[in-house]
């Protein structure tokens, strides 16, 4: 099979042919044979793009299934042009040891779902690192279940045994957010000073323990010095950013639509939105990971946290890209390449990130003049509602290709 069209990676944009076998490339290059399938200049082919951070609300006790499960999450990622994702461990049952963790994963195979999920174990009181190589998360605040610390003493102790583990960290320190749980709003409840001082904690974790860092939904500007300066120091940390901290800030907060414009951490100020342009401009954050939450609207107005993002995930990539500005390059690296780096570790055979020899053939390709609308009868997620219903993006989905199989779009030469 030859897929041909403008192909993007981080070092540039170029004229090629794609061939691959079985459902991993073999060759990128000219001349290669008759294209299968060609899109046009108006495309951009882009490896299969990742969102490391979502939550599919689905484990063993299929307590929370009413809402999302592995099989909705996986519709609503190929919908926003997302060939896998890293789901979070907060479940009612959470995997947080061998037997869990493996429980989670049968559960997982049993859904046959065509994207490729890896699952994080969690992170909480007296757990200690599974015997097989995964990625961790540490929930500073509450969160759903017992994966929590209520000081930053608990979490130093805890991490102490995961010396060289993949560790990421939500940044919201436990004690400044029980010393602000009486404010008026939810903004004001977790206000910046959390996040900043969870920031410096979660970098002087990541150095004494002598972890690999990944710091989750990253959303205010002063934190932004602590990370650069840890990096010039030669700490492994890399950020997140999300859809909703990019896009919206405090000021899109009304009292009718307070209930679904909560999250954790909050929206904030405009000039921490700029902030994070400017930050996943520059490279000082290293990921588009939406957090998917797919809370239905009546949880939303009850005071639960968390936006449904997947999808519209790739329409948003062309905000970015005909909006604001991003070269296809550097969104390459953060939709692309950084989420495939972060989760081979743990997808073995199959490589993600790259349009390139021994990589899987998963493909998002995007059409740079055809707009796209968001609207909620078309949405997969089961909570069955986005934040950006009624919008425009500037370009949409041209096509969604897994282990090179087209899965997404339309076939042949498409017209604008």
């Amino acid at each position: 099979m030859i897929i041909a069209g403008r192909v993007v990676n981080p070092e540039g944009v170029v004229p090629a042919q794609v061939r691959f076998e079985k459902g991993t490339i073999v060759e990128v290059g000219a001349g290669l044979g008759t294209p299968d399938v060609t899109y046009g200049d108006h495309c951009l082919i882009f490896a299969g793009m990742g969102d490391i951070h979502i939550h599919a609300r689905d484990d063993v006790s299929e307590s929370q299934t009413y809402k999302e499960d592995f099989r909705t999450a996986s519709a609503a990622a190929v919908h926003g042009g997302v060939v896998h994702v890293a789901d979070m461990p907060n479940n009612p049952v959470a995997p947080i040891d061998d037997a869990s963790y493996r429980g989670k994963q049968q559960h997982l195979a049993k859904r046959d779902v065509p994207i490729h999920v890896t699952l994080y174990a969690g992170i909480g009181p007296g757990t200690r690192p599974l015997s097989f190589p995964v990625p961790y998360k540490a929930y500073m605040g509450h969160s759903v279940g017992d994966l929590f610390f209520t000081s930053l003493d608990q979490i130093d102790e805890a991490l102490s045994h995961y010396r060289g583990c993949d560790v990421s960290f939500h940044c919201e320190d436990p004690e400044l957010l029980e010393a602000h749980k009486g404010a008026a709003t939810h903004e004001q409840s977790r206000p910046p000073e959390c996040e900043v001082s969870a920031t410096r904690f979660a970098l002087k974790m990541i150095e004494k323990h002598g972890l690999r860092g990944k710091l989750c939904h990253y959303s205010v500007d002063e934190g932004l010095p602590l990370i650069r300066e840890a990096r010039r120091r030669g700490l492994p940390v890399t950020c997140e950013v999300t859809p909703h901290h990019l896009y919206f800030d405090e000021t899109d907060v009304t009292p009718a639509n307070r209930g679904w414009m909560q999250m954790n951490p909050p929206l904030r100020r405009p000039q921490d939105r700029e902030g994070m342009l400017a930050a996943l401009r520059d490279g000082t954050l290293d990921y588009l990971a939406t957090d998917h939450a797919p809370h239905s609207l009546e949880e939303n107005e009850k005071g639960i946290s968390g936006q449904p993002h997947l999808d519209t995930f790739a329409p948003f990539v062309t905000w970015l890209l005909l909006e604001k500005g991003f070269t296809p390059e550097r969104l390459a690296e953060v939709c692309s390449a950084n989420p495939g780096r972060f989760v081979n570790p743990y997808t073995a055979p199959k490589r993600f990130g790259r349009v390139e020899a021994g990589y899987v053939a998963s493909f998002t390709v995007l059409n740079l003049q055809r707009p796209t609308t968001i609207r909620r009868e078309e949405l997969k997620t089961k909570c069955g509602w986005s934040p950006f219903e009624g919008m425009s993006f500037p370009g949409s989905i041209e096509a969604v290709w897994i282990d090179g199989r087209q899965v997404a779009g339309v076939d042949g030469i498409a017209a604008p």
